[in-house]
């Protein structure tokens, strides 16, 4: 009986515990794949051949810069839910099942790469996928407002998660801004102003509707929602040139024409074949990050649908209060509002995030000005004290200067410097007297 009971004993505690370390290692997992710092994976297709691809840039950033923002810091905390900090493992049959599901327009196919950005965001990036859904919050309504405007397909709203993690002051390697992404060029060739004081790359309003109708221009060319995406990340150019080289590769290794008589119709010109514009019939002669973009926005899309099942919380969103512009006409620094009115500096730069130096130019420009709506109000009332407060000390620029006419007291003389026929440069002398010829003295001596 004793014997029997010490079994029973035994069986619970293996089917109790086993069950919780296998749960334990998963989790380590989880927190292992949060040190690994590569910032590119391999894949090995059929034939034993290894490929080299590249993350988006966004999906590098570090998590506590993405939790410092002040809409982060304000308006964001982390969620109470009970998941299990650990990521399931699904077949790939579940995966290919539930992105055939998802309510798109654009071709949402599944493939190891796929897979490989899948693995990225629901295990080392799961954090910050969890602060993306929150965030989304406060940018999604902006996205499909203008993509619904262009007549877009909705889903192009993940495209800035694989561009900037939703951060509105993200900025590239390659210079790009915002959380579009525009590169300068670009983004004044769709309206979007760029100097020394404005950036409105910034701006999530205008650089969403810029981006619509970048994106809508880009469809008008390759017909092809693949290869738009693809070529908002390396350009029209680079696209191209892959469909191109893609073609030409393919039409040398087809099989020539059986038969060596010749014939009429050996001697007529043969007609070219239609140019296959698939984006993964070109993805061998994409640039490197460019071949992994779209299957990052395939996975976005995913992991933002299903993050549940893969155990992720979204962190808690207190939406922030209502805001209105009014339009400034002269020069205007942000700290001026700040002090005045009352208001934290950080959260005036939140809402107004394409002034690069915290100055509105209204004096080049009526520029507007976000507030919160209950400051509106106070901010006219007081407009006169705003513009006046510490404006020598905060606004620097000079309108006029006198030169100083005052006689100097005392003249330092340049001195003057002379190349010669080498190249060396020494300094120039006045030209010594002449010297008499030695027979001339000897005369006078005598």
């Amino acid at each position: 009986m004793v014997n029997k009971m010490a079994r029973w004993i035994i069986a619970f505690h293996l089917f109790i515990f086993i069950p919780l370390a296998a749960q334990a290692q998963v989790e380590v997992n989880v927190d292992e794949e949060t040190g690994n710092d590569n910032d590119e994976f391999v894949v090995t297709d059929q034939d034993g051949n290894e490929e080299v691809i590249e993350f988006p840039e966004a999906m590098t950033y570090d998590l506590d810069s993405l939790l410092n923002l002040y809409m982060s810091k304000t308006y964001l905390e982390s969620s109470d839910c009970n998941m299990r900090n650990f990521n399931p493992e699904y077949t790939k049959e579940e995966y290919i099942e539930r992105l055939s599901r998802m309510p798109t327009i654009m071709e949402m196919a599944y493939n190891d790469v796929v897979q490989k950005f899948i693995d990225r965001y629901s295990g080392r990036l799961r954090h910050s996928i969890s602060y993306m859904l929150g965030a989304s919050n406060f940018y999604m309504p902006i996205f499909e407002e203008a993509l619904e405007m262009y007549q877009l397909p909705l889903e192009l709203k993940y495209l800035p998660i694989i561009e900037s993690a939703l951060n509105p002051k993200a900025i590239s390697r390659a210079g790009a801004s915002g959380l579009w992404q525009f590169m300068i060029g670009t983004g004044k060739q769709y309206g979007l102003q760029v100097n020394s004081l404005v950036d409105e790359r910034r701006d999530p309003v205008k650089s969403s509707f810029a981006a619509a109708r970048y994106l809508r221009d880009l469809y008008k060319i390759f017909g092809d929602w693949n290869l738009v995406i693809a070529a908002y990340n390396c350009g029209p150019e680079n696209i191209n040139k892959a469909i191109r080289r893609a073609n030409a590769n393919a039409r040398q290794h087809q099989p020539s024409r059986p038969g060596n008589a010749l014939t009429q119709d050996s001697l007529e010109p043969e007609t070219p074949a239609p140019m296959n514009k698939d984006y993964w019939h070109i993805y061998p002669y994409l640039p490197k990050e460019t071949r992994g973009y779209v299957p990052a926005f395939i996975a976005a899309n995913y992991i933002m649908t299903y993050y549940s099942l893969h155990n992720i919380c979204p962190m808690e969103t207190r939406l922030p209060a209502k805001t209105d512009t009014v339009m400034v006409k002269r020069s205007l620094h942000l700290n001026q509002v700040a002090d005045v009115l009352g208001l934290n500096i950080d959260m005036l730069r939140s809402l107004n995030p394409m002034y690069r130096r915290d100055i509105v130019p209204g004096n080049t420009e009526p520029s507007p000005l976000r507030l919160p709506q209950t400051e509106v109000g106070k901010y006219i009332d007081m407009e006169d004290s705003v513009f006046n407060y510490r404006a020598d000390e905060l606004l620097t620029k000079r309108l006029e200067v006198e030169i100083n006419d005052d006689v100097p007291t005392y003249y330092h003389k340049s001195k003057r410097w002379t190349r010669g026929k080498k190249g060396r440069v020494s300094r120039h002398r006045p030209a010594a007297r002449p010297r008499k010829a030695k027979s001339a003295r000897k005369r006078r001596r005598r």
